[in-house]
């Protein structure tokens, strides 16, 4: 925090120049991104995914109980009762208990719902059902090939944007830096084995949104600067630029990144997932506009000449 603060006093005088894009310090950064990102990639490919419900299918059971509910004692007395899979939170207050279960061919959701007030409802805690769901397995099929294609739209239409906004070098690292936070976030969800369900999709096609626009915010300045400081090299242009984004980008993921904690920390169970993938996802977000978006760009052998406009006297001498 104390750096944080130091940055953001040192903005007002313009006196900081941080060199994020020196050779040997984005390389760095780029061989820890790549390590991240095959971790990320072969945690999915080898241990997959914790999938919800919203993908899955199952059955979801909202109760009402009269006194509070204990829910480790409910989640005992189902898993010792041929629920294992049962996931037990609270819903809104400690008198209200959302259950999931995973699919059970072999029972409707209406047996299902009559053996879960059977095993809960007993003197001590008296138990009534207010909702009961099904989702099947066809409707989770089609919910995991509908975010695929989001975000497949999403991903061509940020092409044709950027390449018509700035240029196709720009425009093939804001995709590279835009495939690289959702892939960080689906790996830490694989790894640590949390479940994935449609509020987490949610939260990264979001990121997606929040990334880019960070990333675009870095490449108006590059250009910006590109087409006034002819004398620095695109190199020392980029890092100029950067630093005089940097308080602006520091303050809107601080900003956005405190909202989440409180709903990571104050908004129970049921938004958990989706906040923590939020988290996840403004940090990485924040530094992939630098050290993927930006990085690439120059790797990609941006240069000023490419962003100077054509003028008729050009075209006419081009002319054979």
């Amino acid at each position: 925090m104390k750096g944080i603060l130091e940055i953001l006093r040192m903005s007002s005088y313009h006196e900081f120049n941080y060199r994020f894009m020196d050779k040997g310090r984005r390389n760095l950064w780029a061989m820890i991104s790549i390590a991240l990102t095959l971790i990320s990639i072969g945690s999915f490919l080898t241990k997959g995914m914790v999938l919800g419900i919203d993908f899955t299918g199952g059955t979801l059971l909202e109760l009402r109980y009269v006194q509070t509910a204990d829910l480790n004692q409910v989640r005992e007395t189902l898993h010792g009762n041929g629920y294992k899979d049962a996931m037990v939170q609270y819903f809104g207050s400690s008198h209200d208990v959302l259950i999931r279960l995973g699919m059970r061919e072999e029972k409707n959701s209406q047996t299902i719902s009559n053996e879960i007030i059977k095993l809960l409802d007993t003197d001590q805690n008296q138990v009534t059902v207010r909702r009961v769901e099904f989702v099947g397995p066809q409707v989770g099929k089609d919910l995991i090939e509908g975010g695929l294609w989001a975000m497949f739209y999403t991903t061509i239409g940020i092409l044709i944007y950027v390449a018509v906004r700035f240029e196709k070098r720009f425009a093939a690292a804001a995709i590279l830096a835009m495939l690289h936070d959702p892939i960080l976030i689906i790996g830490i969800f694989s790894l640590f084995e949390l479940e994935f369900d449609l509020t987490v999709l949610a939260a990264i096609l979001a990121i997606v949104g929040y990334s880019l626009n960070d990333t675009i915010v870095v490449f108006d300045r590059i250009r910006d600067n590109l087409l006034k400081i002819r004398k620095e090299t695109t190199e020392e242009v980029m890092n100029i630029s950067i630093n005089e984004t940097l308080v602006r980008t520091i303050m809107t993921s601080l900003a956005t990144l405190i909202t989440v904690l409180a709903l990571f920390f104050l908004g129970g169970d049921l938004i958990h997932g989706f906040a923590l993938a939020l988290i996840i996802g403004i940090v990485v977000g924040t530094y992939s506009s630098i050290y993927i978006a930006s990085a690439a760009a120059l790797w990609l052998g941006i240069k000023r000449a490419d962003l100077m406009p054509v003028t008729p006297k050009e075209n006419a001498a081009d002319r054979p």
